[in-house]
């Protein structure tokens, strides 16, 4: 199963990518992960991408998406793979769409984590209230001011990738505001189909070799 997970800063994504990884025996890719990883590994994309991230710029989208193309070949990945943190632009999507091609491969599935962000502030400010009157230090994410920049830069740059998405098809919405297990049985609903299709592949499969 390959999937991306979408959703604004606070709506649990780190969460359901676990969730997803344990149900469905797929491996989670995160950019920042890949990028050091890559880097670290000493591949030709890898070590492209940290001459950029030495000289503290942007490493660019082509690539980003040359270290996706190295990771989802390798053996952990066989079953699948769920992107979080990326693609972050439509331009960014449009080439993860190509390079998928390039392989024969395809999305599964888009699954979006829709929050409200009103609801959401008031939760992080709440929060903040009550960890200064019990004296407890605040985490650098506890903080709605800074809440406030990331949805803003998610707004701008990420949620225009909810229509693109929609567009072909591929997108699958769901209430990111209710408790975790029940965000974990909506999605699983969700990715029914998915699960299905890709059961039937694996049957047919097992059948041609016998």
């Amino acid at each position: 199963m390959r999937l991306i997970l979408l959703g604004p800063p606070g709506a649990g994504k780190g969460t359901q990518a676990q969730q997803l990884v344990d149900t469905h025996g797929i491996v989670q890719l995160s950019t920042g992960d890949m990028l050091r990883a890559a880097a670290a590994a000493g591949t030709p994309v890898g070590l492209e991408a940290k001459a950029f991230m030495d000289r503290g710029q942007l490493v660019p989208d082509d690539v980003v998406v040359g270290i996706v193309a190295d990771r989802i070949v390798q053996p952990d990945a066989h079953e699948g793979f769920v992107l979080d943190g990326f693609p972050r632009t439509v331009p960014q999507a449009a080439a993860l769409d190509g390079m998928l091609a390039e392989k024969d491969l395809g999305l599964d599935a888009v699954v979006e984590l829709r929050v409200d962000e009103a609801k959401m502030l008031a939760r992080i400010e709440s929060r903040v209230a009550e960890m200064k009157a019990r004296g407890e230090p605040l985490r650098a994410d506890d903080n709605p001011e800074t809440l406030k920049r990331r949805l803003h830069a998610y707004k701008e740059q990420t949620a225009p990738l909810i229509a693109y998405y929609r567009d072909k098809g591929a997108l699958k919405t769901i209430d990111g505001m209710a408790p975790i297990p029940e965000v974990t049985r909506a999605i699983d609903a969700a990715l029914a189909d998915v699960s299905a299709r890709r059961a039937a592949v694996r049957r047919s499969a097992a059948s041609a070799r016998k």
